[in-house]
C-alpha cells in the first residue's frame, strides 16, 4: 500500500497525523488481554492510539479467538470501520466494512467430541454457528452472551462443520487437563488450552492466527518485516512466531513472553497504546 505524505517541520504526515518512516503496515492485535481487560471496555487511550494508526494507513487487524458476534462490538469500541479481522484463532475471516465473513475454515467435531468425551465425561463442549451464536452441551462460563444459545446433545452438537470446539472441564484443574490432553489424537484437528482454568479450543489442523495472518500479509502485498503482533495467550503463539516485531503483554504467561522481541506493559497500564505510540501519534 502507498501512502502519500507530506512534510511539516521535517515530521513525515500523513491524515493531520505524525507517522514514524518504517513503522508497520499490517497490525495484528489480540484482544482479551491486549486491547481490553475481559469485561471491561477498549480505554480511551488504546482507542485513541488504535485509531491514530488505522488513520495513518497501517493495516489494523483484530485478531482474537472471540466468535464473529463478539468481536463486533469490540470493533465499534475501537472505531474500526473497514479492514479485515480474524475471528476463532484464525478460522473466520471478516470484512469490517460488512460485518460478514470472507472466508470460515471449518472442520468436523465429531471425532473431537468422541474423543474428549473418553477423556473427560463431564467436560461441557460448544461450538460456534457463525454469525448466529452457540450450541452447547451445558451451561458454561464464557462469552457467550450474544446471539443464540442452544442446549443441545453431543449428537446434535457435532451434526455439523464449525470453525471452533470449545470444552470447559467443571470439576477439572487445568495442569490435570493438560496430562490427559497429552494422550490426545484427532486426525485433522489441533487445539490450544486457555491460560486461567480447564479451557481449551479445537479447530482445523493447521488453523491458526499466525496462520491467517501470514494469507492476508500474502494478499496484501506487506512484508514481513513490517508487521507487528501484539498478544498475551498460548492461542498467540504462531501469531508471534509469524510477526516481523512480536510484543507480548507484561500479563502473559512467561513462556508467552519468552517467544516476543519485545514486552509491553501491563493491559490495565495501555500497554498496546504505548507500543503503538512509538510509530504512531496524533
Amino acid at each position: 500500500m502507498t501512502i502519500d505524505r507530506m512534510t511539516l517541520g521535517g515530521a513525515p504526515m500523513h491524515n493531520g497525523l505524525v507517522v514514524v518512516v518504517g513503522g508497520p503496515q499490517l497490525i495484528a492485535l489480540d484482544v482479551d488481554g491486549t486491547l481490553l481487560q475481559t469485561g471491561s471496555p477498549v480505554t480511551e487511550r488504546v482507542a485513541d492510539a488504535v485509531r491514530a494508526a488505522v488513520a495513518a494507513g497501517a493495516h489494523l487487524v483484530v485478531t482474537t479467538g472471540r466468535t464473529l458476534l463478539t468481536t463486533r462490538p469490540v470493533l465499534e469500541q475501537i472505531g474500526l470501520v473497514e479492514g479485515h479481522a480474524l475471528c476463532s484463532n484464525g478460522a473466520v475471516h471478516i470484512d469490517v466494512a460488512r460485518g460478514e465473513p470472507v472466508t470460515v475454515q471449518a472442520f468436523d467435531p465429531a471425532p473431537a467430541v468422541t474423543a474428549l468425551r473418553a477423556l473427560f465425561p463431564d467436560m461441557i463442549f460448544a461450538v460456534e454457528e457463525v454469525g448466529i451464536g452457540t450450541w452447547a452441551t451445558g451451561m458454561s462460563p464464557g462469552e457467550f452472551s450474544i446471539g443464540e444459545y442452544l442446549l443441545v446433545d453431543d449428537g446434535e452438537l457435532s451434526r455439523e462443520p464449525t470453525p471452533r470446539l470449545n470444552g470447559w472441564w467443571p470439576d477439572g484443574t487445568l495442569a490435570e487437563m493438560l496430562r490427559l490432553l497429552s494422550s490426545l489424537r484427532v486426525p485433522g484437528a489441533s487445539w490450544v488450552h486457555g491460560e486461567f482454568g480447564p479451557w481449551l479450543t479445537v479447530s482445523r489442523r493447521g488453523v491458526s492466527k499466525g496462520w491467517a495472518l501470514e494469507r492476508l500479509r500474502t494478499t496484501l502485498g506487506i512484508p514481513r518485516e513490517a508487521t507487528l503482533a501484539i498478544g498475551d495467550g498460548y492461542n498467540d503463539r504462531e501469531m508471534l512466531r509469524w510477526a516481523g516485531h512480536s510484543v507480548a503483554m507484561a500479563n502473559a504467561p512467561d513462556e508467552i513472553r519468552a517467544l516476543a522481541d519485545d514486552i509491553a506493559d501491563d493491559v490495565m497500564d495501555d500497554g498496546v497504546a504505548k507500543v503503538l505510540e512509538r510509530w504512531f501519534r496524533a
